[in-house]
């Protein structure tokens, strides 16, 4: 069948066009209409300026362009021959450039089918019109701007004059391949598809760099589907190998899991029977598996995993095993990230190694060792000191408890008060009555409701132990501010029963009191609570959640595990009416098994406000993907999650950490007034004070207390530092 370049650009219209360029129609139609496309070559046929270009003082041209010709020579011979200009062959050859000779032949050919190129290039007779033979010139230096006011120079010297067609269209298509380009480096992706849909003789083999920049564009613009049938049209129809490999890199990079599948079923075998894309198929599965590292939901091919596994246990590299173990993690396959973990640690002790490891440790409940694992690298996230509080206040909620070490209780106590980790101060208080220890044990649970005022154990192990201690207007206190919020508490003294035996009715598992030692037997002493205080730091609100069951049936400890998922969801909620934050996550795990997914999905956002009450932030983001979740729920608790995760980074003096917390909550949520003045305290510890200033003024004028002290607070700074801004 006959073709050409006129004939390719009316396919290429129809099939994409500027609408299905712009509105998700790229390539559309079938790819098979492209075979009569020009045949690839090693180089665009239009360069945008000449450099790396090959260059030979003495190329021998012959053989190029013989092996261009028809093979029946004679038989072509004897048909009248076209009038073609080649007096761009004769350009490229001259300047040695073999790779555009080549596309100027194969262009040529698809013009004029009949035309026969010549045996020597350089043979070819220079044009006796010097000025267009300098426009050429111009042209093939990719000086386009110049050939534009050559040619507008001649026409007003002589009005009769016209360019050659050929001439025009070459340096429109050069000049569109340049706009596009650098339409493409700025960023400007509409731009970089109109003009692609207006120049579609670009979007060929011969510019398959075009075709990369359009499909950068589309997948940059959230058009995947459409930046996927620009790489598959490479892969279908183009035969340069390196194109082709580079194509599949280059789509993996912006293309999801799912739709690189589709691109990478169109790999071909060499005639050694090696797969094309052998040579990138590690980084595509090292790719994939990360992938699923990030979604939960995501099932990459075992195949990818097992090559992973491979590079990880033949390569030694830590890398590898930390993408398996999170691979693992996320799909809550602890047993299996665990040795994982274990070998990237060994091999490369990092935060995400350590990290990583703790949370499997945690889970099989060795969360001493889990402990001991993150504490060098505590600080280096908010995500791994949440873990390593989930640590600390496990190991010190294990019945009976541990003999842990003086230096390990007095590092634990440290970081729980520069922290302010509310769980962790309640579970040393529980740590102490089991030692016998109840004044200090009083200190802790006070120190935990300065923290968190509405943690109900926390007031209900102070009432214990100032009952112990004898303090009964100390226990009355208790009493008259939890009224009507905690029956144990208002019903304490009521029952005749020792203190041993109502908590081991009443406290929940992991924070009841534990069997107390004989004092003869156990020799380890708490550290003491000694509070250190952060200085200009507001009164931040906690998360609020709502009530949504009555309390009434849950007062006494069970284990979840043997209950149906609709009684256990009900226990949840009903443990969560009694603010027992953590028995209730246990019970909304037990109901995320139900096979029903409302269920499931109530489960899920229990469970997510149950460890938000805990404050274990993270936890409470694993458990909000554990189920879909209604538009609603997932904006409150991401608000959750954020608020408290910006007021973990202040309390840690990570004010700039705070500050890009704070400007994601604004994203999702009506902006709270605690949280405001915790911006404005944040830049007055950055000594940004012209921006706290216009923080807490605003504030301030609203009648906010702590936005006053504020401002007071940073008319006080400046007089130290009066040209801080």
């Amino acid at each position: 069948m006959k073709t050409s370049i006129v004939a390719i650009a009316a396919v290429m219209t129809t099939a994409i066009g500027v609408a299905g360029l712009t509105d998700g129609g790229f390539l559309r139609q079938n790819t098979n209409k492209f075979t009569g496309s020009p045949e690839p070559v090693t180089a665009a046929a239009v360069p945008e300026n000449g450099a790396g270009v090959g260059r030979s003082s003495a190329p021998q041209f012959t053989q190029v362009a013989q092996a261009e010709r028809p093979s029946d020579e004679k038989a072509k011979s004897a048909k009248p021959q076209p009038i073609v200009d080649e007096s761009a062959l004769r350009y490229f050859a001259a300047k040695g450039d073999t790779a555009r000779l080549q596309a100027e032949i194969s262009r040529l050919r698809s013009l004029y089918p009949d035309w026969v190129p010549p045996a020597d290039p350089l043979a070819v007779p220079q044009n006796t019109d010097v000025a267009l033979e300098t426009m050429w010139r111009l042209y093939s230096e990719g000086r386009y701007a110049e050939v534009r006011k050559a040619i507008a120079e001649r026409q007003a010297k002589e009005a009769a004059w016209q360019p050659p067609s050929d001439l025009l269209e070459r340096l429109n298509v050069a000049e569109a391949r340049a706009r596009l380009v650098n339409a493409s480096e700025l960023k400007q992706y509409e731009t970089v598809i109109s003009v692609a849909a207006s120049t579609p003789s670009l979007l060929t083999c011969s510019e398959v760099d075009v075709l990369w920049h359009v499909a950068n564009a589309f997948a940059e613009t959230k058009r995947s589907e459409r930046a996927r049938d620009a790489y598959l049209y490479v892969l279908k129809n183009c035969e340069n190998t390196p194109e082709r490999l580079a194509t599949v890199q280059k789509a993996a990079a912006v293309l999801p899991y799912a739709t690189l599948q589709d691109l990478l079923a169109y790999e071909r075998t060499n005639q050694e029977g090696v797969p094309e894309f052998e040579s990138i198929r590690d980084d595509l599965a090292r790719r994939f598996v990360a992938e699923g590292d990030e979604d939960k939901a995501l099932a990459v091919d075992p195949k990818y995993v097992q090559r992973v596994e491979r590079l990880a246990e033949t390569g030694g590299t830590a890398s590898d095993a930390l993408l398996l173990g999170w691979y693992q993690l996320r799909r809550d396959n602890m047993s299996a990230a665990e040795p994982w973990f274990r070998r990237a640690h060994d091999k490369e002790d990092s935060a995400s190694a350590s990290q990583g490891l703790a949370l499997t440790l945690i889970a099989r409940k060795a969360p001493a060792e889990a402990e001991a694992v993150l504490y060098p690298w505590r600080d280096s996230s908010p995500e791994a000191l949440a873990t390593y509080f989930a640590a600390t206040a496990n190991v010190l909620a294990i019945d009976p408890p541990l003999a842990l070490d003086a230096a390990v209780l007095a590092r634990i106590a440290q970081e729980t008060t520069t922290g302010r980790d509310a769980a962790t101060a309640q579970q040393f208080g529980w740590y102490a009555r089991a030692l016998n220890q109840p004044a200090t044990a009083a200190q802790w649970f006070a120190t935990a409701l300065r923290w968190k005022p509405d943690d109900e154990p926390s007031a209900y192990g102070l009432a214990l132990s100032r009952d112990q201690l004898g303090d009964k207007d100390g226990v009355a206190e208790i009493q008259r501010l939890w009224s009507g919020r905690s029956e144990r508490i208002a019903r304490l003294g009521e029952v005749k029963e020792t203190l041993d035996e109502i908590n081991r009715a009443q406290v929940p598992t992991a924070e009841r009191q534990r069997s107390q030692p004989q004092p003869s037997t156990r020799t380890t002493v708490v550290t003491e609570v000694v509070e250190q205080p952060v200085t200009q730091r507001p009164r931040a609100g906690g998360t609020t959640q709502k009530a949504v069951r009555t309390g009434a049936g849950c007062r006494t400890t069970i284990n979840p595990t043997g209950l149906a998922p609709q009684a256990a969801l009900t226990r949840g909620w009903c443990l969560m009416d009694l603010n027992r934050p953590l028995e209730a996550a246990e019970a909304f795990e037990v109901a995320l098994q139900a096979p029903a997914s409302q269920i499931r999905e109530d489960a899920a956002y229990g469970q997510s406000l149950a460890y938000l009450r805990a404050g274990l932030t993270s936890k409470a983001a694993v458990s909000a993907t554990k189920s879909t979740q209604s538009r609603g729920r997932i904006d409150e608790l991401q608000t959750a999650i954020l608020a408290d995760r910006a007021i973990a980074a202040f309390d840690a003096k990570r004010y700039r950490e705070a500050l890009l917390f704070l400007d994601q909550l604004g994203q999702i949520s009506t902006r709270r007034q605690d949280l405001m003045v915790l911006r404005g305290y944040s830049y007055m510890n950055l000594k940004r004070f012209e921006e706290a200033r216009r923080v807490f003024e605003a504030l301030a004028a609203t009648g906010n207390r702590d936005a006053m002290q504020g401002l007071a607070a940073v008319e006080a700074t400046q007089e130290i530092w009066p040209n801080k801004n």
